[in-house]
């Protein structure tokens, strides 16, 4: 009996992540890779949206590049979304949790001064998206990589 990953639903969010992140949502059309009829799309999916969605939330907890890297899927993915859009919102919030990442051992570091911790979380946060915007049309993460470089010099600073 076919698992839940081998349903048309799970190949067709599949497929659809995959095409997504290696030519974008706008350039996507769910063709044959997902192995399921039209008719099963439409079944599963009442829009193109409601496969945006998963996909987004599917690259906030995993970052990886089977088409090479392109930079931040989110972001990628955001900049095709039109503003209101939820998916636009989706990425917001992980953008939020990735600067409370970077916050947390600033504020260990400055116990007295949380808003410069702050502050300084924000201008890492700020050099991560930089690094990651510029790196996707570099097509490699020499960007990421100098960036690390930098925010490890900005917290011997502190």
């Amino acid at each position: 009996m076919p698992g839940p990953e081998d349903s048309a639903r799970a190949r067709l969010s599949n497929a659809a992540a995959a095409l997504f992140h290696a030519t974008g949502i706008a350039a996507t059309g769910i063709d044959a890779r997902a192995g399921v009829t039209r008719k099963s799309l439409y079944n599963n999916f009442a829009s193109k949206i409601d496969l945006v969605n998963p996909y987004l939330k599917d690259r906030h907890a995993d970052q990886v590049h089977e088409h090479g890297f392109r930079g931040c899927g989110l972001l990628n993915a955001a900049a095709e979304l039109r503003a209101g859009d939820r998916g636009r919102t989706a990425v917001r919030r992980h953008k939020e949790e990735v600067e409370a990442l970077l916050s947390a051992p600033l504020a260990d570091l400055l116990p007295g001064d949380p808003a410069r911790a702050a502050l300084v979380a924000r201008h890492r946060a700020f050099l991560l998206e930089g690094a990651i915007t510029r790196a996707g049309p570099e097509g490699n993460d020499a960007c990421i990589r100098d960036a690390r470089a930098i925010a490890l010099a900005m917290v011997e600073g502190v």
